[in-house]
């Protein structure tokens, strides 16, 4: 028998009728002899819903009051949910982050962990209870209550089962595992049975909303191996985890990634001296605005165009940013374009195949999408393309690498 940490999101317990429905399934696994921990996330809405009562008693809360009231929302969760567990004759015990004693450091709403005391968990496990902990909270060595950020819950489970070493971590969402890519845009889109830490990092990195980033960085630096389930349908799911070295070939492609949140800058007549480009993008980091691509071009008279691009919602600061930037190193016209996609073919058989660029390149040529910038790693390659032709980019990818089939592809 083995033990499992099972983490439910906002959704798989948003509402008393679906607590129940986790309790059934938590009391079935442990009914099979399984030792059980649970993280529950607060009901859906309900931690919107704190944010929204801080807001409108200040309009810029106090971070570590921020962390006191949104944590209360998996406390709810945690309780409820243990009650569930009593009354179908499952002996449980819910905790909340400071009483298993995440410790994290005392960065108020974006906190870090940095130890856990699993002894407490054990001591219930042993005893044959399920334990119950509240996702996205610990505390400091001060005692205050601290938050985890976004995906903070995914993190708190994979934390507790590498410090229990448990034999596996089950993230339970409103899907039923890992797609090679967004089955709403692709019809043929296919439920992968494993992926690697490597490939799920580049794919949540570039758009894939299924795991947050940390929580993958986290499996894979303590070899926790990761499977994602539904909440509300049975089956295997996707298990995530390390390349599987004994494996006859890789898949040349595993998924297609993408983001519409992108935009478009381009700084034109910037002096092609050293330095440039610090004097460029030190200001935009400076301004907390993270660059994703980035291509320079030299032009004539030893002048280059510079282009990058951020998220969407920076556009507008990084725009005026680069207008104070030009102005101080005697560049020409900021130029910019809120109207661009990422698209993103991942992959470890990237590593071992040549010619997939040349594939990608050759598919989205025949459906006639212009390619604006590249980006290219081991295991991916990210193009910047019109938003208008996203969809029609990820379809033509999906059949050119033969995805909808779980076999290997095969190279032309």
């Amino acid at each position: 028998m083995a033990l499992l940490v099972q983490k439910f999101g906002g959704t798989s317990v948003g509402t008393t009728e679906r607590i129940e429905a986790v309790a059934e399934r938590v009391a079935r696994c442990r009914a099979e002899g399984h030792d059980v921990v649970v993280v529950v996330s607060a009901m859906s809405g309900e931690t919107n819903r704190l944010i929204g009562l801080a807001h409108d008693i200040m309009e810029e809360p106090v971070p570590r009051e921020m962390d006191v009231l949104v944590s209360t929302g998996e406390q709810v969760t945690i309780a409820l949910l243990s009650m569930a567990l009593h009354k179908r004759g499952c002996d449980a015990r819910s905790y909340t982050g400071s009483q298993v004693r995440i410790l994290t450091d005392s960065s108020h709403t974006k906190a870090r962990i940095k130890e856990i005391d699993e002894h407490r968990m054990r001591d219930d496990l042993d005893a044959g209870r399920v334990v119950v902990v509240a996702g996205f909270q610990g505390i400091d060595e001060a005692g205050n209550i601290t938050t985890l950020g976004r995906g903070g819950s995914d993190t708190t489970a994979v934390a507790l089962a590498a410090a229990l070493k448990a034999d596996e971590c089950q993230i339970y969402t409103d899907v039923n595992g890992v797609y090679t890519t967004d089955p709403r845009v692709v019809d043929s889109a296919r439920r992968l049975e494993r992926i690697t830490f490597e490939e799920m990092l580049e794919m949540a990195s570039l758009g894939s909303k299924v795991l947050q980033i940390r929580a993958v960085e986290f499996a894979g630096k303590y070899n926790v191996p990761l499977r994602v389930l539904s909440s509300f349908e049975e089956g295997e799911g996707t298990l995530i985890t390390f390349e599987d070295e004994n494996a006859m070939e890789q898949p040349v492609v595993s998924g297609i990634a993408f983001n519409r949140d992108e935009a478009k800058l381009t700084i034109s007549g910037v002096p092609d001296t050293p330095g440039s480009a610090l004097r460029i993008l030190k200001p935009v980091s400076d301004a907390n605005i993270e660059v994703d691509m980035i291509v320079q071009n030299v032009g004539e008279d030893n002048k280059t165009a510079f282009t990058f691009t951020v998220h969407r919602n920076d556009f507008k600061r990084a725009q005026e940013v680069l207008r104070g930037t030009s102005a101080e190193i005697g560049a020409g016209e900021v130029g910019g374009d809120t109207k661009i996609a990422k698209v993103s073919i991942v992959g470890v058989g990237m590593r071992s195949h040549a010619g997939v660029a040349t594939r990608m390149f050759e598919a989205l040529s025949n459906e006639g999408i212009n390619i604006q910038m590249i980006s290219t790693s081991e295991i991916k390659i990210s193009v910047v393309i019109d938003e208008k032709y996203l969809e029609l980019a990820v379809r033509a990818l999906h059949s050119a690498f033969e995805l909808e089939s779980a076999g290997t592809q095969e190279q032309s």
